[in-house]
C-alpha cells in the first residue's frame, strides 16, 4: 500500500519506499545542520518538473507525478554523504547536489538507472567512480566548481549525454575518449588547467556550445570546422598567439566568438566566412590591423577590439550595419575612418585612451548614438556635427586638449552627462547653464 506523504501541495501519494528514502535524506540534512524536520515535504507542484533543462525553485524539495518522485533537490544542505535508501527513488530523472561538501560521488547514486539530470556544482569532488558511465540516460552532468584532476576514461559511455560541464576544476588533460559523445550539444571545460585539448573533441559534430576559455592552451588542433552547428565559442582568457584558419569556417556560429585575453596578433581573410556571427571579442590581444574582411560580418551587433595595438581601422567597419556597440579602447588610433558616419545602427562607441587628435564630421551622422567615449586623447577640437546627434545621453571628453567646444552640444536635448574635466577651456561657455537647468550633470 502507498504511504501518504503530508505536503504543501497536493498530489497523489507516494509509495512507502519513497516516502522512507525522502524523510532518510531529510534526516541526513538536518544532520549536517540544515533544519530537517519539514525537508523531505517541500514538494512542488506535479508540473513543476519539465524534464530536460528545469530545475526545482525549491533548494530543498521534491517534485512527484503518480507515486513516483521524479526531481529532488538538496542544493547547500551541507552534506558529505547520502543514506542507502536514495537508490530507492527508482523513477528519478534529476538530482540537484550543488553547493555541499561532497569529496565523492555518493554510491547509491549507481541505483538511480533512470537519472537524467545531476548537478554536483560547488562541491570538493577529486575524481569521478566508474559507476557514473552506467547511468546510461543521462543526458546533464554539472560538474563545476569542483577539485577534479582528470575525467574517467568511461564518459564515452554516456551516450545519451546532451550537456556536460566541468568548468572551474582542476583539469590537466581531456581524454580522447570524449569525442565519443556523439550526441552532446554543450560542452563547459573552461577555467581548468588544460595546455591543449584532443583532436577527437572535433568529432563532436552536434556541438553547439563550446567553452574552453580561462586554460593555458597555446594552440588549437585542426578540424574544428566540422564542428558545423556550433552556434558559441569561447576561447578568452588563454596563450594563443594564433588559431587554425578552421575557426573562421565556422560559417554557423551565429551567438559569439570570445577570444579575449590571448596573444592574437592577426585576423585572416577567412574571417569574412562569419556572416551569421552577432558577437565578437578580440580585446586584450596583439592586433596592430584588421583585415577589410572585417565588413563582412554584415550580422555583427557588438564588437569588441579594446586593448589591442590598432594603429588604423579599415574603411569596411562602416559595412556593419547592424552595430550597436563599437569598442575600441586602449589603442594606438589617431584617426578613425569617416566610414564611421554609416554605422547607423550604433547606440554605444567607446574610444578613450587612444591617440586621437580629430574625430570626423562624418560622426553626425550617427542619429541613435547613446553614448560616446572620448576620453584620454589628443582632441583640440570637436566637429560641429556633433550637435546633429539628437539620441545622445552620455558625452565623456575627459583628458583631451580641448580649448574650445563647439556651441551645437547645446542642442543635444537628450544629454544627461557631459564630462569636461581635465581639458584647457579657455572660458565656461554659456550654453552649459543652459544644459544644466535642463538637468544634464555637467563636470567640469
Amino acid at each position: 500500500m502507498p504511504a501518504k506523504a503530508t505536503s504543501r501541495r497536493a498530489g497523489s501519494p507516494l509509495r512507502r519506499s519513497e516516502a522512507t528514502a525522502l524523510r532518510e535524506v531529510a534526516a541526513a540534512a538536518g544532520s549536517e545542520g540544515r533544519r530537517g524536520e519539514d525537508l523531505a515535504i517541500r514538494r512542488e507542484a506535479e508540473d513543476s518538473f519539465r524534464g530536460e533543462g528545469s530545475r526545482l525553485g525549491e533548494e530543498v524539495g521534491f517534485a512527484a507525478r503518480k507515486g513516483s518522485v521524479l526531481a529532488r533537490s538538496l542544493r547547500r544542505c551541507g552534506l558529505a554523504s547520502l543514506p542507502d535508501s536514495l537508490a530507492q527513488l527508482r523513477g528519478l530523472r534529476q538530482l540537484d547536489l550543488d553547493g555541499n561538501r561532497f569529496s565523492e560521488l555518493p554510491p547509491p547514486i549507481s541505483a538511480l538507472l533512470d537519472l537524467e539530470s545531476l548537478h554536483l556544482d560547488q562541491n570538493r569532488l577529486r575524481s569521478l567512480p566508474g559507476f557514473l558511465a552506467g547511468l546510461a540516460r543521462l543526458r546533464e552532468l554539472h560538474l563545476d566548481d569542483n577539485l577534479l584532476r582528470s575525467l574517467p576514461a568511461g564518459l564515452d559511455r554516456l551516450k545519451s549525454l546532451r550537456r556536460l560541464s566541468v568548468r572551474g576544476n582542476r583539469l590537466l588533460s581531456i581524454p580522447e575518449s570524449l569525442g565519443g559523445l556523439r550526441r552532446l550539444k554543450d560542452l563547459s571545460l573552461g577555467k581548468n588547467r588544460l595546455k591543449c585539448v584532443p583532436a577527437s573533441l572535433f568529432r563532436l559534430i552536434g556541438l553547439e556550445a563550446l567553452n574552453l576559455a580561462e586554460n593555458r592552451l597555446s594552440s588549437l588542433p585542426a578540424g574544428i570546422r566540422r564542428l558545423t552547428r556550433l552556434r558559441l565559442l569561447d576561447l578568452g582568457h588563454n596563450e594563443l598567439s594564433s588559431l587554425p584558419e578552421d575557426v573562421f569556417w565556422l560559417a554557423g556560429l551565429s551567438d559569439y566568438l570570445y577570444l579575449h585575453d590571448n596573444r592574437l596578433t592577426s585576423l585572416p581573410k577567412a574571417l569574412e566566412n562569419l556572416t551569421a556571427l552577432r558577437y565578437l571579442n578580440i580585446g586584450g590581444n596583439r592586433l596592430a590591423t584588421l583585415p577589410d574582411a572585417i565588413g563582412s560580418l554584415r550580422s555583427l551587433r557588438e564588437l569588441r577590439l579594446s586593448d589591442n595595438r590598432l594603429v588604423s581601422l579599415p574603411s569596411a567597419l562602416g559595412d556593419l550595419s547592424a552595430l550597436l556597440e563599437l569598442h575600441l579602447g586602449n589603442n594606438e588610433l589617431a584617426s578613425i575612418p569617416t566610414s564611421i558616419g554609416s554605422l547607423q545602427s550604433l547606440r554605444e562607441l567607446r574610444l578613450a585612451d587612444n591617440r586621437l587628435t580629430a574625430i570626423p564630421e562624418s560622426i553626425g551622422e550617427l542619429s541613435r548614438l547613446c553614448r560616446l567615449d572620448l576620453r584620454n586623447n589628443r582632441l583640440t577640437r570637436l566637429p560641429d556635427s556633433l550637435g546633429n546627434l539628437n539620441g545622445l545621453t552620455e558625452l565623456d571628453l575627459r583628458g583631451n586638449r580641448l580649448v574650445t567646444l563647439p556651441a551645437s552640444i547645446a542642442d543635444l536635448a537628450g544629454l544627461r552627462r557631459l564630462d569636461l574635466r581635465w581639458n584647457k577651456l579657455s572660458a565656461r561657455p554659456a550654453w552649459l547653464k543652459r544644459l544644466e537647468q535642463r538637468g544634464c550633470v555637467v563636470w567640469r
